[in-house]
């Protein structure tokens, strides 16, 4: 059995590590990329549940609803699935974790005090100002 360090895991193979200043530096980049997903996020959400609604009222012999609609729908939510997984590829490029795509939330990998940390966002915030143990989660947040 392969061991690996703790340091090796905790980056979850991207391999960059975050400073706060860093973090906060990347914001003006980073910001408008979460804006983007979290956008999309919410217009794959209404498509989906559009689509839902279409489906049940067909299956229900409903009539009045013409058949392209559905179809043009169903291509609304794959194009915004591909491009929900860009963005996070776009993230993910850049060294961030994404955690929640609906909130906007993502985390930097860093370490504080020798230990692995994760330095925490959410979109809203004026910068990085807090930071999560890596098996605390959002809850876990402390302040920098």
């Amino acid at each position: 059995m392969v061991r690996r360090s703790r340091r090796s895991d905790h980056t979850f193979g991207l391999g960059r590590e975050f400073t706060p200043d860093e973090a906060n530096a990347l914001l003006p980049t980073v910001r408008p990329v979460v804006e983007r997903l979290v956008a999309a996020k919410h217009a794959f959400d209404a498509a989906q549940e559009r689509s839902d609604e279409l489906s049940q009222h067909i299956s229900g012999n409903g009539g009045g609803i013409p058949p392209a609609e559905l179809a043009e729908l169903r291509g609304r939510i794959e194009q915004l699935a591909s491009e929900i997984a860009a963005v996070i590829g776009e993230l993910e490029e850049l060294g961030l974790l994404v955690k929640d795509i609906d909130a906007g939330l993502v985390d930097f990998p860093s370490t504080r005090d020798g230990e692995p940390v994760l330095l925490c966002w959410l979109l809203g915030e004026d910068e990085v100002a807090w930071y999560h143990g890596y098996d605390d989660g959002f809850a876990g947040r402390q302040p920098l």
